[in-house]
């Protein structure tokens, strides 16, 4: 049986004179694209670009929002009022929406970034709140979550549609959570090595964590950091190992 699989990628974080990935290229391989919203990076213009090369590519767009802090690139934690919370995310959702349509497309799914991602998947009232605003501003959103997190457990709750995502680029730990960036071995940087863990584990429907213990879980969507500086070897390493296998990558 064939088996589908997204590949996706956050993007668009460049912000005025400073580039942050290869974007352009990045979009030859993959099917599904995370656009930064204008808070934990990229800008008005970078949208519009990224998004315009995106829809010219077939691939889907998707907003990706993080904490307004453009100096730690959407990485450190914050803690927000609830309220403060929601309308941080539905600003960024604003904006990623009205750029889409200018570009002549859509937003088709939602992926937090970051802390407030790392965050989401520790806290379920964290994660509902933040997922609940983005259905309440559209409900056809695929929202991208960690299985087996409290992401799952949240979306579980509000009934929406989701699709389970794992990292090429990431190592995991036994609980499901990525290992922290800080330590050794968090980051996969060899295409080759990403490729192979990517096909293992959309072969199993597992997490395969660094330990080795597998965590049965449903594999949707996989995702390559657009920053990491092995970013086109790995998606096109993961790309073509996964159709070698006879999966078939398509959007979500």
């Amino acid at each position: 049986m064939t088996r589908r699989i997204d590949l996706n990628a956050d993007m668009g974080e460049g912000y005025g004179r400073w580039s942050i990935g290869d974007d352009a290229a990045l979009l030859q391989h993959i099917t599904s694209a995370n656009i930064a919203c204008g808070l934990h990076a990229g800008d008005a213009d970078v949208m519009a670009k990224t998004m315009a090369l995106a829809l010219e590519k077939g691939v889907n767009l998707g907003a990706h929002p993080g904490f307004p802090d453009l100096q730690g690139f959407g990485r450190r934690r914050m803690t927000l009022p609830e309220a403060s919370l929601r309308n941080m995310i539905r600003y960024q959702l604003g904006a990623a929406d009205a750029m889409a349509r200018a570009a002549g497309g859509r937003l088709r799914h939602f992926k937090l970034h970051g802390a407030l991602s790392n965050m989401a998947s520790e806290d379920a009232a964290l994660a509902r709140a933040c997922y609940e605003t983005a259905l309440d501003f559209d409900p056809d959103l695929v929202i991208l979550i960690l299985p087996l997190t409290a992401m799952q457990e949240a979306m579980e709750a509000l009934g929406g549609i989701w699709a389970g995502e794992i990292f090429a680029d990431r190592a995991y730990n036994e609980d499901a959570t990525l290992v922290d960036r800080s330590q050794a071995g968090a980051m996969i940087h060899d295409g080759a090595e990403a490729a192979a863990n990517m096909a293992a584990m959309v072969r199993e429907q597992a997490i395969i964590c660094a330990s080795g213990k597998r965590l049965p879980c449903r594999v949707d969507t996989i995702c390559v950091h657009g920053d990491t500086p092995e970013s086109l070897e790995i998606a096109a390493n993961v790309r073509a190992r996964l159709e070698a296998e006879g999966n078939a990558v398509c959007a979500l």
